[in-house]
């Protein structure tokens, strides 16, 4: 007779699967893993406990429903962000974010619109393509004041990046304190510090609080020339506001999220030179799977030792 395993763990794909197996030491003992995309009934008998449910990376909110009235004891999502989640998490559930996993590449990417932008690598390509040598002087990142909004894991990677550049670091978060590195201002002072930024990067939580957050006062407040960058996401910002400015020409934009998101075929801020966008890829590495690999197998381990799990950011 075929002993059961102590835990049951799901996975979108055979991807992350394959992931968690080339871990240091591979699956434990005694855990059976399976893949389901949450399209469909579980593939367990009814009422089977499922221990550990990895929803897909993209549009997981939207199938989420189909953990209604499944025995699952933790959600582990494959996202930092969970600002859709709550409203689409059955009752009963226990969902755990993925930090750890997208800090690095989320902080890479954003060092690469800055010094992209300011640098003016895009004018470069757009001249090249164009078979012309057009060599200019742009902006340095050294010697900047910036401003960084939104300290927590990804806010603090983007900060270590940032220090070798030789640049003036204000941060804000949600509430002001200090730490070994000194003092971290609350966002209710950004009417006192956007004046004097050059370079504003925002990496806040998407929230009732921070919903329109950079909007068409925001903008107003900033210098001449200043360059926002947005990693957050699109809702963050007004785009009528984003569109206004940078239609002027007064200010620069390097924006990796969007609101509408896909930003439709034709967007005007896709013709605008002083506008540059990545399509939401802040995680999208090849770091992601060996690292979202690490946790889930970090995760399996807590529940096999009976620890309750890292990463719990909702209770439904």
């Amino acid at each position: 007779m075929t002993e059961s395993p102590r835990l049951l763990v799901t996975v979108p794909g055979a991807t992350l699967r394959r992931a968690l197996e080339r871990t240091p030491g591979g699956v434990p003992d005694g855990v059976e893993v399976l893949q389901w995309d949450l399209e469909g009934p579980p593939p367990v008998a009814s009422g089977r406990r499922i221990d550990l449910v990895v929803p897909p990376y993209m549009g997981a909110a939207a199938r989420l429903g189909a953990l209604d009235g499944v025995d699952v004891g933790l959600v582990q999502s494959q996202s930092i962000g969970y600002d859709d989640i709550a409203d689409a998490l059955p009752p009963g559930h226990v969902f755990a974010n993925a930090a750890t996993v997208h800090e690095t590449s989320t902080a890479e990417l954003t060092l690469a619109l800055v010094l992209a932008a300011q640098r003016g690598i895009p004018d470069f390509v757009r001249a090249a393509s164009e078979g012309r040598w057009a060599p200019a002087r742009h902006e340095s990142l050294a010697d900047r004041r910036v401003l960084l909004i939104g300290y927590g894991g990804v806010g603090r990677a983007i900060e270590e990046r940032l220090a070798p550049f030789e640049v003036e670091v204000t941060r804000v978060a949600s509430r002001a304190r200090d730490d070994e590195r000194g003092r971290i201002h609350g966002i209710d002072e950004l009417p006192q510090l956007l004046p004097d930024a050059e370079i504003v990067i925002v990496g806040v939580p998407l929230s009732d609080a921070t919903t329109g957050l950079v909007d068409a006062d925001f903008l107003a407040a900033l210098p001449d020339g200043a360059l926002v960058v947005n990693i957050a996401r699109g809702k963050v910002a007004d785009t009528d506001a984003l569109l206004a400015e940078a239609g002027t020409g007064r200010l620069r934009f390097a924006l990796d999220v969007t609101d509408p998101e896909p930003l439709p075929q034709g967007h005007p801020l896709f013709a605008l030179p002083n506008v540059l966008i990545s399509p939401h890829v802040g995680g999208a590495s090849t770091a992601m799977m060996p690292r979202m690999a690490r946790l889930l197998k970090r995760q399996i381990e807590r529940m096999l030792r009976g620890e309750a799990p890292e990463n719990v950011v909702l209770r439904s």
